[in-house]
């Protein structure tokens, strides 16, 4: 079992920054990789940025790529999502949860954390 817990959110002008953190207990950290996705009010969750454990393997969405940076501190068992430039569209519930990379793609497994709202205003 794994435990995820997210914090960090927040409101927040456009323009502006926020870092998000998971922190996991339970199984091993290492060995998973790590995602952060989001859902918006009446929309399906989406994938916004993944790691491996060793940060080899980095994969953003297209509408964060160059404003969001994903970061693990394996010691602390420690995910971060630093987002900058933030945008009213980037208001939703962010979600971390563990998974595997298949290929060049980022799979979601079965352990999410709660979940924390960040609100952009415009």
């Amino acid at each position: 079992q794994v435990q995820l817990v997210e914090s960090g959110g927040g409101l927040v002008q456009a323009g502006g920054s926020l870092r998000l953190s998971c922190t996991a207990s339970g199984r091993t950290f290492t060995i998973y990789g790590m995602g952060w996705f989001r859902q918006a009010p009446g929309k399906e969750r989406e994938f916004v940025a993944a790691m491996n454990w060793s940060g080899a393997y980095l994969s953003y969405a297209d509408s964060v790529k160059g404003r969001f940076t994903i970061s693990r501190d394996n010691a602390k068992n420690t995910v971060y999502l630093q987002m900058n430039k933030l945008k009213s569209e980037d208001t939703a519930v962010y979600y971390c949860a563990t998974g595997i990379i298949v290929g060049t793609v980022f799979s979601p497994g079965n352990y999410w954390g709660q979940g924390t709202q960040v609100t952009v205003s415009s």
